[in-house]
């Protein structure tokens, strides 16, 4: 668990500083700016009504990483409409009107509010699992690959170490059971970016301008465990790709 860092890892404590490793240490930072940033109180409020330690139900629980521009839109609604599941995505519908408030707030806020989304999410994947398949569009692993490729300047090497528990799942957070990772070459992710003509956040503009960035941020997907991230090349027809994350949904759910 992020909170865990072992002494000898002092590359990780920034992460640890950025991103609260527990619902308790979320709603304790939370508490700490709620004055000065209503919406706060609010992500605390919503926070607080989540039961501690959720459980899924009877269905599988299907989580889409990956840089935007790999497909995750397209496959999810592929995936969700061929299972028939309930698709979910971090941060939840409640409280992504608020992410343009927490983008522009310093680090430690805006990441306790990203991870606060994962645990709220949690309570909607128990609830949705219950009755069908649930596929997510990110979850854990974005909140974190992003904060540690933040946290962490200069290049891969410069990241902690493979084995660091940074790159560990939350001890109280739901666990999905299974993560996929979809990846394209920078070149073709690029051309995509282009083609949608959306407009970028901070981190986007900066995974375009700073490829030590980018690569920074994968490897820190590939480097998370229980659950770690199986990868998928998005790069060829969404048919394929479709057909490729179908074989691994049956084989690993």
């Amino acid at each position: 668990m992020l909170g865990r860092c072992s002494p000898g890892s002092p590359r990780s404590r920034p992460v640890v500083r950025a991103l609260p490793p527990s619902a308790s240490a979320l709603r304790q930072r939370l508490r700490q700016c709620a004055e000065r940033i209503p919406e706060a109180e609010a992500v605390l409020d919503l926070l607080e009504k989540c039961p501690e330690h959720q459980k899924k139900g009877g269905f599988p629980v299907i989580v889409f990483e990956g840089l935007d521009a790999t497909g995750k839109t397209t496959v999810t609604q592929a995936v969700k409409d061929t299972l028939n599941g309930i698709l979910l995505r971090s941060p939840p519908a409640c409280i992504s009107q608020w992410r343009t408030v927490f983008d522009d707030k310093p680090t430690p806020v805006k990441r306790a509010f990203y991870a606060a989304g994962n645990y709220i999410l949690a309570s909607e994947i128990a609830k949705a699992s219950t009755q069908a398949p649930v596929i997510i569009d990110r979850y854990w692993h974005s909140t974190a690959a992003y904060t540690i490729a933040t946290e962490t300047s200069g290049e891969v090497q410069d990241l902690p170490p493979a084995q660091d528990e940074v790159y560990q799942w939350p001890e109280d957070l739901l666990k999905p059971d299974l993560v996929l990772l979809l990846t394209v070459n920078p070149e073709e992710r690029v051309q995509r970016l282009q083609h949608r003509g959306l407009e970028k956040t901070k981190e986007e503009a900066e995974l375009e301008a700073n490829s030590l960035f980018r690569q920074r941020v994968e490897e820190s997907y590939r480097r998370m465990v229980n659950p770690a991230c199986q990868e998928v090349d998005a790069s060829p027809s969404k048919e394929e790709v479709l057909k490729t994350v179908l074989q691994l949904i049956k084989k690993h759910c």
